[in-house]
């Protein structure tokens, strides 16, 4: 067993065994900047994207055969970007979260994104790297949020360097014998062969560990699968397709890019289709590499030894790619109805029609605003149960598309139509399996950690479980990526669903693990429980602040 094996006990421990350093206090007042930052850098404006009519939830989120897949251009690239990790406004409210006091402040502004982030610090980084058939000069390029525009960090065509390390063949240099495995696509990557054009999602760990410290691993894998998810549910309203690769050679990524793995993970590579001229094939880059570097805010910059171990942990066999079914040991149990205790048939969820950038834009945390009083549609939580199992498929070399390796449990409370207790959801069937009756509150609320949210309010609370253990042992330690980027997609899915709806959502990390194995019953199936989703209405007329910046 690797590291990856402890990391993920001290995890499920945490709520009881604090993960050192206990003693860890966040020195607010050097803290990093929630961007990276390259001054002098070459800055290219993104265009505006139109959305297509009919690019609904719905869509995105079971995106439907209909006709050739469409290929990607600048405006589409620029949307998608803009929709998910741009900044799209600034909002202010009279709310239950800590951060409360600091918010009227401009410096300390809350801008609002499509994407969830834990703690809102969103530490992705997001580079193109695009060859010859892109609109831009080939290059490397980094995506900078605040302005909306991609800055340029290196000249000249490296996307063969990307190819390599994701494992295809690569033509060799003019002079030079073809290698001994040219023509020989891997399945899980042959998308990736024929475009020279690529999104890489790194995550500077500072940018989060700031704040979390041994913790923040956890957490940033997570916001790995939001970021995914929303391009996933984006593209596929309209039409186009991401699918994500997330094995491959990290450190000659690593190096290409300019950055150190010990401060700056290399998560997913996702292949883009982009519309014009084939892509044209290019060698690897040898010696090319970005030259520019990152300028840090903070004075100090800390290392923890969690976070240290767990990205060489993870990066140590990063480029052998699991064979196909690889995860079936470490596929989620289908849920059995207690003795005696009904199963409760789902109503079919109502139609998503809201367009994906509104429900992007429209997303956010209900932070203390749940009202009992207004209980929460049957038919709203079936949409919620099937977007969070639709997301538990992430597809590209994840092997999630194949096995199913996320459950998912539901303690209802209030939501009319379904009976108070604590259920399975069975995604085949949709249909909810009673595990206990009666009312989950006192439960939910005793055993969460923070004051920004009373869960004895809301309709329900939902929890993606996944057998940790299982897939680390089916694929190694880099599996606990896939196991948090598939907690983090459900995350989303649900966030955009609940927003089409008009339905207050709330996402927290902060509840006791071990309680929640023993309430679920989950000692016998190796399952652990990694976030809880809250659902439900709104108190009415909130007290919020709201300006749209796109």
């Amino acid at each position: 067993m690797g590291y990856a094996h402890d990391y993920a006990a001290a995890i499920m421990q945490r709520g009881r065994v604090p993960m050192p350093p206990a003693d860890f206090v966040p020195d607010w007042a050097d803290g990093p900047r929630k961007t990276k930052f390259y001054p002098g850098a070459d800055t290219t404006p993104l265009p505006v994207h139109t959305l297509p009519p009919g690019a609904t939830v719905d869509r995105g989120l079971r995106p439907a055969a209909e006709g050739p897949e469409r290929a990607f251009d600048l405006p589409a690239l620029s949307g998608m970007l803009r929709d998910s990790y741009g900044l799209t406004g600034r909002r202010l409210g009279v709310q239950s979260n800590t951060d409360l006091d600091a918010l009227p402040f401009h410096p300390l502004a809350n801008w609002s994104r499509g994407t969830a982030s834990g703690g809102g610090l969103y530490p992705v980084s997001i580079y193109w790297v695009s060859g010859p058939s892109g609109p831009l000069p080939p290059g490397v390029h980094y995506y900078a949020t605040r302005h909306h525009a991609m800055q340029r960090l290196l000249t000249g065509d490296v996307s063969g360097e990307v190819r390599q390390a994701l494992g295809g063949p690569v033509p060799a240099a003019p002079g030079e014998p073809a290698p001994a495995d040219a023509g020989k696509p891997i399945p899980a990557v042959e998308r990736a062969l024929g475009t020279d054009q690529f999104l890489v999602l790194g995550v500077k760990y500072w940018q989060n560990a700031f704040k979390y410290n041994s913790f923040s691993f956890h957490a940033v894998t997570m916001d790995v699968g939001t970021v995914v998810q929303t391009w996933r549910t984006w593209a596929g309203a309209q039409g186009l397709s991401v699918e994500p690769l997330m094995w491959f050679d990290e450190r000659r990524l690593a190096r290409l890019l300019g950055i150190r793995t010990e401060e700056e993970g290399v998560f997913a590579v996702v292949p883009l289709r982009w519309r014009g001229a084939e892509a044209r094939t290019a060698p690897p880059a040898g010696t090319a590499a970005v030259r520019r570097r990152d300028v840090e805010r903070s004075r100090t910059v800390l290392a923890f030894d969690a976070v240290t171990r767990m990205q060489a942990a993870t990066e140590e066999h990063a480029a052998r790619r699991p064979p196909a079914g690889a995860l079936a040991p470490a596929a989620a149990p289908v849920p059995v109805p207690g003795p005696g205790l009904p199963a409760v048939p789902l109503p079919a969820p109502p139609a998503l029609d809201t367009d994906v950038r509104t429900a992007l834009r429209n997303r956010r945390s209900s932070f203390g605003r749940f009202d009992a009083r207004r209980p929460l549609g049957a038919g709203q939580l079936a949409s919620c149960l099937a977007a969070a199992a639709a997301g538990a498929s992430l597809g590209g070399d994840t092997g999630t598309d194949t096995t199913p390796i996320a459950g998912l449990y539901a303690f209802v409370g209030h939501t009319a139509g379904v009976a108070p207790g604590t259920y399975a959801y069975d995604a085949a069937a949709h249909t909810l399996r009673l595990l206990k009756p009666g009312p989950p509150g006192g439960f939910l609320q005793k055993n969460y950690f923070l004051a920004n949210y009373n869960l004895e309010q809301t309709g329900a609370v939902l929890v993606p479980t996944v057998r940790t253990r299982a897939v680390l042992d089916a694929v190694g330690d880099r599996g606990y990526r896939i196991v948090n980027a598939v907690v983090g997609a459900i995350a989303q899915n649900v966030y955009t669903a609940a927003s089409a709806l008009g339905v207050g959502c709330g996402v927290a990390l902060g509840f006791d693990n071990i309680s929640y194995i023993e309430e679920l019953g989950l000692e016998r199936t190796g399952e652990a429980p990694l976030l809880i989703m809250m659902l439900g209405n709104e108190r009415p007329a909130p007290a919020d602040f709201r300006h749209e910046i796109a």
